[in-house]
């Protein structure tokens, strides 16, 4: 007999994570970065946002839904990306109403509620401010066309930068009294407006925006509203751009850094890493600016690559880089799942949430835990490079007031043991292991000697806190055994090692020979992860919906390209591929429900052909789970019509 036990999915909502998919309970680190104190200045982690692509309704509601998955995930510092209504050529960066919101992204009320809800939750929010230059369809260019052009001069004119120029906006005179006025004036609109806590300053290496502007321009601001904190970035590396390193900034881009970093790419050596992280080190050093640390951004994503494809498999090791030098990190949008998807920003590309990579996921959850609660990952820690006897393996101690930490980072694409000389010898928490980390995270405690002996996996990275804390086990495993969720499915399953966006194209089957393919565009459609192995490998599945055929041959390619992991395999229906192998190993004949006795994590009901949401990495793509039946806890729980019931 079935009981009636809650309405609507209450039960489920304590699972919601910033992933989009239901996921285990919360575990120590998530503890520390949902704390609702206020993380210490020197201790914060900034989260760039494009409204636009953070969630498939692309709102200030629908992304205030998810701050609080943010908050659990690390961040302190939302900066959006232009909220500004955009001209012609689609760029947010071409604005035209400083004083404006974007109507696809909601209202003015719909960005404080997302600024109120957010400050309960003790993160800051920054807007993206464009100084230099409005759109040509700006309201300025017919109400005030007195705040263009430049020397003195009338004209509209394009501003350039190097042998780009931007047709699509017009240079706005800083030399006008009533132009500085304006754009101040627009700041203040956002503060009283919207509380807003600082501003990311675009393009400030602008000729055409003199220094004395943000000289006067940065107090006024910050001294707009009494007892409300103002901070500016500046979108410039200030160490470079001498002209504007004592205008006031809070923040620049290390852009230097980050370019060195890009040039490494999935280089090995780490003397070179070395050296350009004493350059970066030695430029910073006496600064009245802080730095801001990021392999990625809005404008790296789009023009240069992901992250998997401008850092390879040092995308990990460069992360932890980021997160342990003495600065501020930067997150864009979407990095923390693995940045293998390129965002276009003028059409707000939307992230693909249900593509997720655990090892970048868990590592970043634990850097940003770290830098809210190790006084050595705080802004202006000393950093010392330390001896590793091995060419491949960068070693470095980073040390604040009485906080020690040991960063270990093998770049080298062999498993290497070193002894790492001159550490502080003591007791030591393990808080990253990368051998560990795609599982779930954890620590350990163990004890270093001042020649410590460390073995790291190809690629891998370890950090170690000095001091006394509790051990924290990993997760136990999940474990999917594959089924098939209707007996006249036509489906293929496969197993691989990496947790990636695949996808599978099939062709040349059906009746009489007729020409077929499950989509018609390329890569075909993307394949579901349903869980782990035991082994810790994943594995995915899809099911066509064309049951009438069956193809002949099929294609798994991954991240949405021709990155092949089959071509032309013979389809198998129900066939179990494993990467590696050129033939399904196994035919899968088992229906039923799939649920390992070990885990609380459900799989669909038989009798309702809907994939179900499950646990283990099925991506939710509404706010109700489909009808089909679940277990949880040992307990049956029944769906139907948007109901939750419990036998």
């Amino acid at each position: 007999m079935v009981k009636k036990a809650s309405i609507l999915l209450t039960i489920f909502c304590m699972l919601t994570l910033s992933t989009g998919r239901l996921a285990a309970q919360t575990d120590y680190i998530d503890n520390i970065n949902s704390a609702a104190a206020v993380n210490e200045a020197g201790h914060q982690v900034i989260y760039e946002m494009n409204v636009g692509a953070f969630t498939q309704a692309g709102t200030f509601t629908a992304a205030s839904d998810r701050l609080d998955e943010l908050k659990t995930l690390g961040v302190d510092i939302v900066w959006l990306m232009p909220i500004y209504p955009r001209g012609a050529s689609g760029s947010p960066y071409a604005a035209t109403d400083f004083k404006a919101v974007n109507a696809k992204y909601g209202t003015l009320t719909d960005l404080k509620n997302f600024v109120s809800r957010a400050h309960e939750l003790h993160m800051e929010v920054w807007l993206d401010w464009v100084p230099n230059h409005t759109a040509t369809e700006a309201t300025w260019v017919t109400t005030h066309p007195e705040y263009y052009g430049y020397n003195g001069q009338q004209e509209f004119r394009h501003p350039s930068s190097g042998y780009i120029t931007y047709n699509d906006v017009w240079q706005l005179n800083y030399y006008k009294p009533e132009l500085r006025q304006a754009m101040n004036d627009c700041m203040k609109f956002w503060i009283d407006e919207a509380d807003i806590d600082g501003f990311r300053c675009d393009f400030v290496s602008s000729q055409q925006i003199p220094a004395t502007y943000w000289t006067a321009a940065i107090p006024e601001i910050k001294g707009h509203k009494s007892g409300k904190t103002i901070t500016f970035l500046a979108e410039a590396d200030l160490t470079d751009v001498t002209r504007l390193a004592d205008v006031g900034f809070d923040y620049d881009y290390a852009w230097g850094f980050q370019s060195q970093l890009a040039q490494f790419k999935n280089g090995t050596s780490a003397n070179t890493l070395q050296s350009r992280v004493n350059s970066l080190l030695t430029a910073s050093s006496g600064k009245s600016f802080k730095r801001m640390l990021y392999l990625t951004n809005h404008d790296q994503n789009m023009d240069a690559g992901t992250l998997a494809t401008v850092y390879g498999d040092n995308r990990y090791s460069l992360t932890v880089l980021t997160f342990t030098l003495g600065s501020m990190p930067l997150l864009y949008n979407g990095q923390e799942t693995g940045g293998s998807q390129k965002l276009d920003y003028f059409a707000d590309t939307k992230i693909n949430w249900g593509n997720v990579d655990k090892k970048m996921l868990n590592t970043v959850r634990t850097l940003c835990a770290m830098k809210h609660s190790v006084g050595a990952f705080a802004e202006g820690a000393a950093v010392s490079s330390l001896s590793t006897g091995n060419s491949s393996v960068y070693a470095y101690k980073v040390s604040n007031g009485g906080s020690e930490a040991l960063v270990v980072l093998n770049l080298g694409t062999a498993q290497a043991t070193v002894n790492v000389s001159g550490v502080s010898a003591g007791e030591y928490g393990l808080w990253l292991n990368s051998e560990t980390i795609q599982q779930g995270v954890s620590r350990s405690k163990v004890n270093l000697q001042s020649s410590a002996a460390v073995s790291l996996e190809a690629k891998g990275y370890k950090v170690y806190v000095k001091g006394s804390f509790s051990e924290e086990t990993l997760p136990e495993l999940e474990v999917y055994n594959p089924t098939l969720e209707h007996a006249d499915e036509i489906s293929i399953f496969f197993e691989t090692a990496t947790e990636r966006d695949y996808a599978v194209w099939a062709w040349d089957g059906g009746k009489g020979g007729d020409y077929f393919c499950i989509n018609t565009n390329w890569p075909g459609d993307p394949m579901t992860l349903m869980g782990q192995t035991a082994t810790g490998r994943y594995v995915y599945k899809y099911v066509l919906t064309k049951t009438d055929e069956v193809p002949a041959s099929l294609i798994i390619s991954y991240n949405g390209g021709n990155n092949k992991v089959y071509d032309g395999v013979s389809f198998v229906n129900h066939g179990y591929y494993v990467e590696g192998q050129t033939a399904p190993t196994q035919v899968i004949t088992t229906t039923g429900i799939n649920v390992n006795p070990n885990t609380q994590h459900p799989t669909p009901n038989t009798q309702h052909p809907t994939p179900a949401y499950n646990l283990q990495g099925q991506q939710i793509k509404d706010s109700q789970l489909s009808p089909g039946l679940y277990i949880r806890n040992g307990k049956k729980i029944l769906v139907k019509n948007s109901l939750a019931f419990q036998e």
